[in-house]
């Protein structure tokens, strides 16, 4: 199995389903991250690729496919036919991570900013680590090795939700294994998290457009949810953190319908195929007064896990349940046995 980073991230169509777009140019933010043994560390080229789910998808002639939080009824009808349909249809672009999404990198720091403004007003975002290919997701094999990820929450509020997990997304974002499925890690495809997202808007080469329903003014949600292993290691702001764990049954994204899916609005949370509540560890709760993290980089603490576990892929991202906020995440990579983060409104990894 294999467990990708950023859980930051959506079956078979024509021959030409899920294809990438030429509309816009696709450069993913370089990253720096070490990986260290007991002779020394060594420093590796990454990048970032945002989630496809964040991407405009058009017609390859620049006429939206996903509007607002709609399908086009001409060309992604919202039927099994339809959903071929889109797939031959449509693309996905390129990110201008910048000035579109808040994400830019520098050395070993990652900024994910919360809302951006444009053209176009853009809240939070889900990234991922690639490997030095940039064609494929960093795959973190955590038995018997440590980590660190350091983070400033200075400006993280009650309300808003950095978050750093892993997830067992496939490597190549599902490009081996759906024919239709162009596009690849190399554009942020392949997500799945034990909460088994309803809202990915591509899923197994398959645009999800049957039964699709708006849930705010650019989302919703489709027929399939996409289920895999997760597991968060921090899910944070200034005031509490927590680490949980979710195993699901499944191995690897599944796409899932029905009672699989554990989907709360059908009393199913607890029949479907992953562990939707976890088992966290929450220092906020332990203790009464509860303690707080200090926003300091100095009050971080380092976690070692030393059980069997599949490669995982790295996934970040900031969220609120709240009214949109200015806010930013940094995350910032140093010295690690895996891998190494670093967070100031920035991911460091």
């Amino acid at each position: 199995k294999t467990i990708a980073m950023y859980a930051l991230t959506l079956s078979p169509f024509a021959a030409v389903g899920q294809k990438v777009g030429t509309l816009q140019t696709e450069e993913h933010p370089a990253l720096t991250m070490q990986t260290c043994t007991k002779r020394g560390c060594t420093t590796e080229d990454k990048s970032v690729v945002i989630d496809a789910n964040w991407r405009w998808t058009e017609d390859g002639k620049g006429t939206n496919c996903y509007d607002g939080n709609l399908w086009n009824d001409e060309l992604c009808p919202t039927t099994q036919a339809g959903a071929e349909a889109c797939g031959e249809n449509c693309t996905v672009e390129g990110a201008s991570y910048e000035s579109t999404y808040g994400i830019s990198a520098s050395g070993s720091a990652l900024k994910l900013g919360f809302v951006t403004s444009g053209a176009n007003t853009n809240v939070g975002s889900r990234s991922y680590l690639l490997d030095e290919s940039t064609s494929k997701y960093e795959m973190f094999y955590l038995k018997n090795r440590e980590f660190t990820l350091d983070v400033d929450v200075s400006t993280l509020p009650c309300g808003l939700n950095g978050a750093l997990y892993f997830v067992e997304m496939a490597e190549d974002g599902g490009l081996s294994e759906f024919e239709n499925n162009n596009a690849g890690a190399a554009y942020g495809t392949g997500y799945c998290d034990a909460q088994c997202p309803h809202d990915i808007k591509y899923m197994n080469g398959e645009a999800n457009v049957i039964d699709w329903v708006p849930t705010s003014a650019n989302s919703g949600t489709g027929h399939y949810g996409s289920c895999c292993t997760e597991l968060d290691i921090w899910e944070a702001n200034s005031i509490s953190h927590a680490t949980t764990p979710h195993v699901c049954t499944v191995e690897g994204q599944t796409r899932c319908e029905g009672t699989d899916c554990g989907d709360n609005a059908s009393g199913d949370r607890y029949n479907g195929v992953c562990d939707k509540d976890g088992c966290d560890f929450a220092p906020f709760r332990r203790k009464s007064p509860a303690p707080r993290m200090l926003p300091t980089p100095s009050n971080n603490k380092a976690h070692s896990y030393a059980i069997p576990l599949p490669p995982l892929a790295l996934s970040l991202s900031l969220s609120t349940p709240a009214p949109p906020l200015s806010r930013a995440l940094t995350l910032h990579t140093h010295t690690c046995t895996l891998f190494p983060t670093h967070a100031t409104h920035t991911f460091h990894l």
